[in-house]
């Protein structure tokens, strides 16, 4: 049995782990760069190690530094988190050959899910609709162009070894397409050393939704629902909600079942996600495994009730889903805002550097997963999210306003975040309607509406500060006029 967790990663999902573990009596060994010396999670585990510099290569993507660590500190299993190592199947073989409890699924079957075409085939197999496009990897250029004039534009590349939103380009015609091969063979070389690109029908208006799947060492295979996770800017995600405004039960169950086959084709153990496009019309097509634990995984937990990092642990320890799909139920709804570092009117740049102060909201139903405190650095060298803003509600639109008075709390001084944003989306008459799709953002003009939001607020706080001013004008003429001095003493007085 797990008795000790390193966690190979940082910032809130490190303390995410590290919170679960000191409730199970499992002990926490954290690691930390240059950058995290003062960190949240370096100081809340149990023991923790120095791995090297800031740049994630020198530190978190260092395996054998963090295989010293776990074998001189007594670890007997690895939590990888999400980014960083969580999707290596090396780091994960790496693991296995030293008699470490990868929390997470095998190599062999991390490898299948990484590897787009070959996935794509097991879920052909398993009758897993996937999207139109190219039988296998593309040849070079021409291959491309050719199969997409057969399944028409626009159409989507993507490097099989691409993730999070990277290395995929929308195309519309032959032009773009040869440039935007070029562009992402040379990100996929850049990342990985090596490039694989398939071609795919791209579906316009459509709905980015995921199911949490969970598969156990004895074969037994369920979902947890879905998250819809459709608001995004270049293909990663801002918004999360679930229930999905378009997932009915008896659509829940089907796709459901599909997950499961899905889980089963790869041979999967352990938590992950199966993502899906659904298209105008409704139907759904499967488009990856992320083979780990979801950021977004807190709204499941709020509307299931369950600790999916328990469930995590208690599956690697080789134990049996403690629950059968027909035990579970989706209780009210749960939004989670990714609160970033960034500036939006600058296409999203990183925004970085120190937080002298900062206010977490909190409140009934109210939960952050932040590393965040009073004198903190937002570091340039990972990624710009900072928190995870979530809150939940027996309806949607109670959860819509819990979050939107959370937003209005949470203070963050010295970067730049996307808070401003949300709460222009979440007042949108098209997110409160449901009418969601990948490219909400631009297909409604959320920038500008932001922008207009901003020039409101910032009219209606002056209008509010010259209303103060009068106020307090004639609360101070009132006290001269009835003081024992006269006005032209008092102006004397106050020089």
């Amino acid at each position: 049995m797990i008795e000790k967790v390193l966690i190979a990663n940082r910032g809130e999902i490190a303390l995410r782990v590290i919170r679960t573990c000191k409730r199970l009596g499992i002990k926490t060994v954290a690691v930390y760069s240059d950058e995290d010396r003062n960190s949240l999670h370096v100081k809340q585990a149990t023991e923790a190690y120095y791995i090297g510099e800031a740049a994630p290569a020198k530190s978190y993507l260092n395996q054998e530094k963090i295989l010293d660590v776990i074998l001189s500190s007594g670890t007997d299993a690895v939590h990888p988190g999400y980014g960083f190592l969580s999707e290596n199947d090396d780091f994960a073989r790496l693991c296995e050959n030293n008699k470490i409890n990868f929390i997470g699924p095998s190599a062999d079957s991390m490898n299948l899910c990484g590897d787009k075409m070959k996935c794509k085939d097991a879920m052909l197999k398993a009758d897993v609709p996937t999207v139109p496009g190219s039988p296998g990897l593309v040849k070079d250029a021409d291959d491309a162009e050719k199969i997409a004039n057969q399944i028409g534009y626009p159409v989507m590349l993507k490097s099989v070894y691409g993730g999070g939103g990277r290395g995929i380009r929308i195309v519309t015609n032959d032009k773009e397409l040869r440039e935007g091969y070029e562009s992402v063979t040379g990100e996929s070389i850049a990342a990985v050393g090596k490039s694989a690109i398939l071609v795919e029908k791209f579906l316009e208006k459509t709905r980015h939704i995921e199911y949490q799947m969970a598969r156990d060492k004895h074969g037994n295979s369920l979902h947890i629902f879905e998250r819809e996770c459709s608001i995004q800017r270049r293909n990663q995600k801002l918004i999360e909600q679930t229930p999905s405004p378009v997932v009915d039960e008896e659509t829940r169950a089907r796709i459901g079942e599909i997950v499961c086959r899905a889980a089963d084709a790869v041979d999967y153990t352990n938590l992950g996600t199966a993502e899906f496009l659904r298209a105008d019309n409704g139907e759904f097509y499967f488009i990856e495994i992320n083979a780990r634990l979801q950021v977004e995984h807190p709204i499941t937990e709020l509307v299931s009730g369950l600790d999916l990092v328990k469930l995590q642990i208690d599956i690697a320890n080789g134990e049996p889903i403690p629950f059968k799909q027909s035990d579970l139920k989706m209780n009210g709804y749960a939004i989670e805002c990714r609160i970033n570092a960034e500036d939006t009117f600058f296409d999203f740049a990183p925004s970085t550097g120190p937080v002298p102060d900062v206010t977490i909201p909190a409140g009934p139903s109210v939960r952050c997963d932040t590393y965040l405190y009073s004198g903190c650095t937002v570091s340039p060298f990972y990624d710009s999210l900072m928190a995870k803003l979530c809150t939940w509600g027996q309806t949607f639109e109670e959860s819509r306003t819990r979050m939107l008075t959370a937003l209005n709390d949470f203070y963050i001084q010295g970067v730049e975040t996307s808070i401003p944003l949300y709460k222009t989306i979440l007042n949108s008459d098209e997110y409160k309607k449901g009418e969601l799709s990948t490219d909400f953002l631009k297909r409604y003009g959320m920038i500008d509406r932001l922008t207009d939001d901003l020039k409101k607020e910032k009219e209606e706080k002056s209008e509010a500060a010259l209303a103060a001013a009068i106020i307090y004008s004639e609360y101070f003429k009132s006290r001269i006029q009835n003081s024992s001095d006269n006005y032209s003493n008092w102006k004397n007085k106050l020089g």
